[in-house]
């Protein structure tokens, strides 16, 4: 692993062995919750994120950014800035760009999906919630919510008004919900392997199409 700065937002990545700048990977960005906030880049070095998802590799990035400021939403132009700017590298798979978080990155994996649809495959938000009026912009991402039935920090009916309005607006969001685990809602998200199975293989539709497209007019 290693750390990165964009601007004034550091990020912890985890390369696959072997990596190379000259193939192209998938991407997976992690959103912390509140724990994780400040200027200490060990609690994103030693986030359970990182340990429990060792095993499931699958030869993709592992991308986690720290929230410097008091919410995601605080300095929410430069996440989408930050995304945007990994996107960007040589090694970056398009179709194949991925998005978890957590309680507070929970929300934040809703809203950033929400307001950038184009740039996710499929997203995984864990112990969230959001503007689930705006729900309906996600129904052509491949959607996966967890929840704990009693969690006391972010009610569970939260996850359940984003999916029930991606899927009443034509989508196909799947939503789990856990007994007993109260908040922590992520451990046994991330050590489920059917998770990181569905999420691999899922493709984001708006670059396939795009690059269809695009091929139509160089030879058109």
């Amino acid at each position: 692993m290693e750390i990165q700065r964009y601007e004034k937002l550091d990020c912890v990545i985890r390369y696959p062995k072997e990596f190379s700048t000259d193939k192209r990977y998938p991407i997976v960005f992690y959103m912390h919750g509140a724990g994780g906030r400040g200027h200490d880049i060990s609690l994103i070095w030693n986030h359970p994120f990182f340990r429990l998802t060792e095993e499931v590799q699958n030869n993709a990035v592992f991308i986690a950014p720290q929230c410097y400021a008091n919410s995601w939403f605080d300095i929410f132009e430069q996440l989408q800035d930050f995304v945007h700017h990994i996107m960007d590298k040589t090694y970056v798979d398009k179709k194949r760009i991925y998005l978890m978080g957590a309680s507070m990155g929970g929300y934040t994996t809703w809203q950033l999906a929400m307001t950038q649809p184009e740039w996710f495959a499929a997203i995984v938000p864990i112990c969230g919630g959001g503007m689930y009026w705006n729900a309906g912009r996600l129904i052509n991402m491949g959607v996966w919510a967890f929840h704990g039935k009693d969690d006391g920090t972010v009610f569970c009916e939260e996850s359940e008004k984003m999916v029930q309005r991606i899927n009443a607006e034509g989508g196909n969001a799947k939503f789990t919900i856990y007994e007993g685990c109260g908040h922590d809602a992520w451990t046994p998200t991330m050590k489920n392997r059917e998770v990181w199975e569905w999420l691999f293989a899922q493709n984001n539709h708006y670059v396939e199409q795009k690059s269809r497209y695009d091929d139509v007019e160089q030879w058109g």
